[in-house]
């Protein structure tokens, strides 16, 4: 008998084994097809949430979307000072200006007005309101507007503050914005040194320079010195002034859509770029309107 019982036992084992192998088949797979259900009663519950904008940068404004931009912004009035040539009397003897721009400089109540309407720091917008002013007289068939020059200052320095700075009321920024090496790298052109690091303290790559990010070869030949000396490439009313050149070059017209795309594209070959110029650019027209 006990050799019986013990025979029995071991023809149950195998069975209870199978049995429960099913059994938790069965729980597992019920656990998926219910997991599949909610996942799918999720799906179809499930919206596009609707779009938002995202929000500017600190000390920015909100910006137009970049696919409703077509041409460049409509050139901006700015009211010059009156009297500056008595107010500077003292010391002109000592100053010079490019050939053929007069001494100009925008009004103090324009400045304050546009710059709370914009957040574009005061002595920055002075340095590209200036900029334009001159050009009226220098290169008047250009059309050179300062929110295009404010465009490419927010770009490009986030006029005169990225590296942790500010333009100073000299109009230099008060701590030197040395971009990176244009060594091929970080999608950079693989410049060489040109200035053997005189301006850029690279002796072995060229680095753009500046609130309006020059690169020295570039320098050497546009930069320009509004109040006499050397250019100064980290003084806005120079920096803004010589790019406002490069872009009036080749007699570019800048109220013509396609004249302005070439010029912004002079600056930095990238269809982006000339979109996030082109929206800020639009962007501080409307708001200085």
């Amino acid at each position: 008998m006990g050799g019986g019982t013990r025979g029995t036992k071991r023809g149950k084992g195998p069975l209870i084994a199978v049995c429960a192998t099913l059994a938790l088949c069965l729980l597992l797979t019920g656990g998926v097809l219910f997991v599949v259900d909610r996942l799918s009663r999720t799906l179809d519950a499930w919206q596009v949430p609707p779009e938002t904008a995202a929000g500017p940068l600190d000390g920015t404004i909100e910006t137009p979307a970049h696919d409703g931009l077509t041409g460049p912004p409509t050139p901006a009035e700015v009211d010059p000072a009156t009297g500056a040539e008595e107010s500077l009397a003292a010391g002109a003897d000592e100053r010079s200006t490019p050939d053929g721009a007069a001494d100009r400089r925008p009004a103090d109540e324009w400045l304050e007005q546009v710059s709370t309407a914009t957040s574009v720091p005061p002595r920055a917008l002075e340095g590209y309101a200036g900029a334009q002013l001159a050009l009226a007289a220098e290169l008047p068939s250009c059309n050179l507007s300062w929110p295009t020059l404010a465009g490419i200052g927010f770009v490009e320095s986030r006029h005169g503050t990225y590296a942790g700075g500010e333009i100073g009321p000299d109009g230099t920024t008060t701590v030197d914005i040395i971009g990176i090496p244009l060594d091929g790298t970080n999608n950079t052109q693989a410049i060489p040194d040109t200035d053997g690091g005189l301006l850029d303290g690279d002796a072995e790559w060229d680095r753009a320079i500046g609130p309006m990010q020059f690169i020295p070869s570039t320098w050497a030949r546009w930069g320009v010195s509004v109040s006499g000396g050397d250019p100064d490439p980290h003084q806005i009313d120079d920096a803004a002034l010589s790019a406002g050149r490069y872009l009036c070059a080749g007699g570019r017209d800048l109220t013509v859509a396609a004249d302005w795309e070439a010029a912004i594209l002079s600056y930095n070959r990238s269809s982006e770029y000339v979109a996030d110029v082109l929206a800020y650019a639009h962007a501080y027209a409307d708001a200085a309107a």
